[in-house]
């Protein structure tokens, strides 16, 4: 408890809020390494994942490729990227650290949206003359985007965990006073450093946790209760695509 208490007398020390290193700067930095990152493997990953939830073709693929990347150790990849980039482009080496971690479960998101709609509703948009264009955007895109949201759910909380080794190669964010405060032992600052990556990731995932519940479409929501009739679910997601 005492630990605790020290723990938080650290963030609330007026030394913590000015200078280089402040609070606010290492959370501007945290989460403007998690916004990028994201973004830029949302840019690869979505429009792949959608193209394989369409086609039905290189789920196998996508399914080796998303195992391999997480197989992958995130602080063993940083170090052998800043090797191999070199000293002068660290910050590009951790970027691109990021991005990879990311891209599995956005392009699981994306191509799993839409391999769970229900053949009929892909069917009955088709039969009322939909173009192939159309059912992507009417039907496909809407139904798929929980999923979708989901995935991005994901992405982001593993990326704002992970930003914390950026402390280990002096990028900032709050992993800087885990990795400063290690060696000096100085635990209150580790622990407070901690306290702070979880309260981020747990304000992110309730804002995606909002996201994906508003994402599900009107018409499905009021058939999701009756699972045991099909056909309900179809209309209420015809419903959908046309509103």
């Amino acid at each position: 408890m005492n630990l605790f208490g020290d723990a938080i007398r650290w963030l609330l020390d007026p030394e913590q809020w000015t200078g280089s290193y402040a609070l606010p700067v290492l959370f501007t930095q945290h989460v403007l390494y998690t916004l990028v990152s994201v973004l830029v493997a949302a840019a690869i990953a979505v429009p792949a994942g959608w193209l394989i939830g369409h086609t039905g073709r290189g789920r196998e693929v996508a399914v080796a490729i998303s195992g391999a990347a997480r197989a992958i150790p995130s602080f063993g990849l940083l170090i052998l990227l800043v090797l191999l980039f070199g000293v002068l482009q660290v910050p590009a080496a951790a970027l691109v650290t990021f991005v990879l971690l990311a891209i599995p479960s956005l392009l699981a998101g994306a191509y799993t949206g839409i391999e769970a709609i229900d053949p009929r509703v892909i069917d009955a948009a088709k039969a009322m003359g939909m173009t192939p264009w159309q059912v992507f955007w009417k039907v496909e895109f809407p139904l798929g985007l929980p999923l979708l949201i989901g995935g991005l759910r994901a992405a982001t909380l593993q990326v704002i965990a992970t930003v914390t080794i950026a402390g280990y190669v002096n990028l900032g964010g709050f992993g800087y006073p885990i990795i400063q405060g290690i060696p000096l032992g100085r635990f209150d600052e580790v622990l407070a450093g901690a306290l702070l990556v979880a309260a981020l990731a747990l304000i992110a995932d309730l804002l995606f946790a909002i996201a994906q519940r508003a994402a599900v479409p009107a018409g499905v929501r009021a058939t999701g209760a009756r699972a045991d009739e099909p056909r309900s679910r179809t209309r209420g997601a015809l419903r959908a695509a046309r509103s």
